[in-house]
Order: C-alpha cells, then sequence, then structure tokens
C-alpha cells in the first residue's frame, strides 16, 4: 500500500499539471458501475455512479495537496467549493496523458477505472488493479469524519507531542509498538514498510509494548519515522509493487530499505522472522531487535 511518502510523490508530480484544469466529461468503468448497482461501494464512494459524473462536470481543479495518505484536489465551480478526496488503497496510480494508450504498463491500462477529460483534451486517469482505492466527492472534510480523526502531519510541530500524549494513555499502553505507529490517528501516513524500517533501526522488536518503551526512546523513534519519510520523499518512495507516479515512474526507496522484506539481517547476518501485528506481517530481526 502507497504509504506517505509514495502519495507525496504522486502530489508533487500530480499538481503542476492538475491545478487550473477544468473537468469537462467523466467516464467510469463498467466493473465499478456494475458492483455499485449490487450494492457495493467500489471505488467511488458515498455517491452513486450517475451522480458523481454529473457533479464532477465543469470542476475546476484549484490546487492538490496530501493529508496522510489522502490526495486531496481542491475544486470549484460558479464560485462553490469543494473536496475531491483520493485514496490510493493498495494499487491505485494517477496518470495525466493524451490517450488511455500513452500509459506504458500494462497492467495499469487494463484496470482504468475512472476517467476524468479536461476541457483542454487531455485525460486525469486513475486506474485501480486490486480496487481497494477510494475517492470521495465532499463539501468538506467534515462531510467524511474519519478525515478530522487523522493524526497531525508527522512533519507538524505538534506531532511529537500528539504521539506522546496518546502513548501514554490507558487505550494504547498495552498495545504493540508496530500497531501503535502504524495507526493514522497516533502518526498519519507510516505504515507497514516505514515502521518496519524506523524499529529496525532504532533496535525495537516491533511486539514490544508501549510501556516497556521509555519516552526518551518513544521521542528517538518518533524522531526516526520523520528522518525515514523525509528519505524515502527524497527518493521518490518505494517501489515495493504496485506504486508509480503519474509518468509511470517507479521510486528508489526499495533500494534503501534494510529490514523490509529481507530474509537475512544487513546487520547481524542472521536469518530474519516475521509475526502478525495489526492485519499486518512484522519481519523484525531477532538478536537486533529487542
Amino acid at each position: 500500500m502507497p504509504e506517505l511518502p509514495e502519495v507525496e510523490g504522486v502530489v508533487r508530480a500530480l499538481a503542476p499539471k492538475a491545478i487550473a484544469r477544468t473537468i469537462s466529461e467523466v467516464s467510469i468503468s463498467d466493473t465499478v458501475i456494475l458492483s455499485k448497482q449490487l450494492g457495493k461501494e467500489t471505488i467511488v464512494k458515498g455517491i452513486t455512479t450517475e451522480d458523481f459524473i454529473e457533479d464532477m462536470r465543469g470542476m475546476t481543479i484549484t490546487n492538490v495537496t496530501r493529508r496522510s495518505k489522502y490526495i486531496y484536489f481542491d475544486l470549484e465551480r460558479n464560485g462553490d467549493k469543494f473536496l475531491f478526496v483520493s485514496h490510493l488503497g493498495m494499487t491505485g496510480a494517477w496518470f495525466v496523458v493524451n490517450s488511455i494508450n500513452d500509459i506504458v504498463e500494462n497492467k495499469f491500462r487494463k484496470h482504468v477505472h475512472v476517467i476524468l477529460k479536461m476541457m483542454d483534451g487531455g485525460l486525469l486517469v486513475y486506474s485501480d488493479i486490486r480496487r481497494f482505492g477510494e475517492m470521495r466527492l465532499l463539501s468538506s472534510e467534515a462531510e467524511y469524519p474519519p478525515l478530522l480523526r487523522m493524526a497531525p502531519e508527522p512533519f507538524n510541530k505538534h506531532a511529537l507531542n500528539h504521539f506522546l500524549t496518546l502513548c501514554a494513555t490507558p487505550k494504547y499502553i498495552n498495545k504493540p509498538i508496530k500497531a501503535i505507529i502504524m495507526d493514522g490517528q497516533i502518526i498519519s501516513g507510516c505504515g507497514n514498510i516505514y515502521a518496519t524500517e524506523a524499529l529496525f533501526a532504532m533496535g525495537i522488536h516491533p511486539a514490544r509494548t508501549v510501556k516497556r518503551i521509555s519516552l526518551k526512546r518513544k521521542e528517538e523513534l518518533f524522531n526516526a519515522i520523520v528522518r525515514i519519510l523525509n528519505e524515502s520523499i527524497e527518493a521518490g518512495g518505494s517501489s515495493i509493487s504496485d506504486y508509480r507516479n503519474i509518468n509511470g515512474e517507479a521510486g528508489s526507496m526499495q533500494d534503501k530499505l534494510k529490514m523490509y522484506g529481507r530474509k537475512v539481517c544487513v546487520e547481524c547476518g542472521r536469518d530474519t522472522r516475521s509475526l502478525q501485528i495489526g492485519g499486518r506481517t512484522s519481519v523484525y530481526c531477532s538478536s537486533c531487535q529487542r
């Protein structure tokens, strides 16, 4: 699943190519339409496909930003403002092209589900191989409360205090630290990849409970997370599976990962181990992480 650095890469590439453009037509795949008719919320959520197509027509994109793992498109039509929110799920990708054939990889061309045709003739295309992504057209964040519950951005000056405060509450002190730092209400945008890397960098076992980690170590862990997220942003993210930016390009952070996906510890040479925490596979070194 794309995490904060990957989504940031998409936004940085997408913004200059999307801002100030107006949507003239919208197309939705038969797969999504049929799914919605069967009562399933697939990709286009909280609205019928018919209303989504109608409501998106004539919208001008005024800004593109990131909030945690979400892409925020600020839209405007006839002076009214809207928020179009996109989450990439596990395999979602946006492409800015002149035609579908301009998407290089066949697996993305085969799984195009939403096409926003621009008034100037170009296309903003959303492809999603596994269809776990989502998009919502809102009047504001308040219309979808989960957005309001997200933790501050990790680069925000209040984020460390937010993290430490929640770690000290009865709700969280007995939970594994890996589950805590993957919780978007505690730290925004840090998923399995970067949680794994930060814990390895700090020598902390992923199953260690929060109460068994000192305040100083928690501060150091938070700072390690921020450092690794920044490093990944600069590397264009990790292209572990199906992450691509809008040009179909892969990132290079996967070449710098020291624990995620490793069979052998790069520090001590021992075989790595894994366990399930928070529904995700946590890879760790039993020798280097305590």
